[in-house]
């Protein structure tokens, strides 16, 4: 069957996008790794997708590990072209082996990252006033920590998703799964403030639904979230290098501590799979055998 590689990868990227229905980063992702491929592939003077064997592959790879990359970065990328070379084989019968054949790095034995309980208790502490860009950061502070979600689901909160009865929030998780999730009288309160003093003022004539704006009243973006923390922490004044992810990785570590069980964590953080969900069981007791080396006499 007659292809050109390009249409092959274009077919392949609506693939993810409509019919697999991936997030707009996966998507992302996908079509970046593929493209980098395709590349190395031209670099090796390779025009035909069928010429691809394991020995490209496992070059390919090599040449990844020389980078630099996190093997979870490597892990992704072999994953990413293996998906496209399945779905080259479907359509073009195009020989998918090479990538069949290759095996994903071992995992980095590396725990997440978390705030412990009086470091977020000195940045919850550091705010002060009720100006509209202060109510709005600690409102996004508060949801965050209440909800464990994701920064890409926080921003695609619409007005309409919180429930204020119920104190729940509808949100849309990767791969488009939706999911509720509780939050309590703390985010309420900081939700309250911002929706009423804070948000109003930041919409400056706009008209959109996204519970969270930036100071011109569009949408706040990921990155935008990524600035505000960096922000709070300098505000703080605490040193710990902070990603959105960690006060995620603390709302599991602190149930999971308090005593919750690792199916409704799992649910909360919406996990598709229980392992995800068990990695946070290494660092609560990781926490509980520091403790127990530095408090007890005879340790």
């Amino acid at each position: 069957m007659v292809y050109q590689t390009s249409v092959v990868r274009d077919e392949y990227i609506s693939y993810v996008r409509l019919e697999k229905n991936y997030s707009a980063n996966t998507v992302l992702e996908y079509e970046n790794d593929v493209n980098e491929f395709l590349a190395f592939l031209q670099i090796e003077g390779i025009t035909d997708l069928n010429e691809v064997t394991y020995p490209e592959a496992r070059l390919y790879v090599t040449g990844l590990y020389d980078k630099g990359l996190a093997r979870a970065t490597i892990s992704r990328k072999i994953s990413s072209i293996r998906s496209f070379f399945k779905f080259a084989n479907s359509r073009y019968s195009i020989n998918d082996s090479a990538f069949r054949l290759l095996h994903h790095p071992k995992k980095e034995e590396r725990l997440p990252a978390f705030f412990y309980e009086k470091e977020l208790e000195q940045l919850f502490n550091s705010f002060e006033g009720d100006d509209k860009k202060s109510l709005r950061d600690y409102a996004l502070l508060e949801l965050l920590y209440a909800t464990g979600i994701r920064v890409s689901e926080l921003t695609s909160i619409r007005m309409q998703d919180i429930d204020d009865y119920l104190g729940i929030v509808l949100v849309m998780g990767k791969g488009r799964k939706e999911r509720y999730v509780p939050f309590g009288s703390f985010a309420q309160t900081a939700l309250d403030a911002y929706r009423e003093k804070s948000r109003p003022l930041l919409m400056k004539q706009k008209e959109h639904d996204r519970l969270f704006v930036n100071l011109r009243g569009d949408p706040l973006t990921d990155r935008g979230v990524r600035h505000i923390l960096t922000m709070m922490m300098e505000r703080a004044a605490l040193h710990t290098k902070i990603y959105p992810h960690m006060i995620r990785h603390s709302f599991a570590t602190h149930l999971l501590a308090g005593g919750a069980d690792m199916r409704t964590v799992q649910e909360l953080l919406g996990h598709s799979h229980l392992s995800s969900t068990q990695v946070y069981t290494h660092i609560t007791k990781e926490h509980l055998r520091n403790t127990y080396m530095n408090t007890h006499p005879r340790a």
